[in-house]
């Protein structure tokens, strides 16, 4: 399983997801690659994603895809990871 956490550069916010949700599916036992990715890319890297974790305002960037796109508030709310993770993937 594939999943990309999306910013707009590709490095803070995205970095900051990724690794949480690192830490979650690790307490879900979920086995998946994540990958932080900034908007430009976002066609390119989620091409093959199951799920693309992201803000609210770049849902509309994000388009048409066959990924589940999960809009996260707060990135460091590793509660919220929990529940729309396990939402998405159970």
């Amino acid at each position: 399983m594939k999943i990309v956490t999306i910013c707009g550069a590709g490095i803070g916010s995205s970095g900051i997801l990724k690794v949480n949700a690192e830490r979650v599916l690790r307490k879900l036992d979920i086995d998946a690659e994540v990958v932080a990715a900034d908007i430009a890319s976002v066609k390119t890297v989620a091409a093959d994603a199951q799920v693309i974790l992201t803000s609210a305002e770049f849902v509309e960037t994000i388009g048409r895809t066959f990924a589940d796109v999960i809009v996260i508030e707060n990135y460091f709310d590793t509660n919220e990871l929990t529940e729309k993770l396990e939402a998405a993937l159970g």
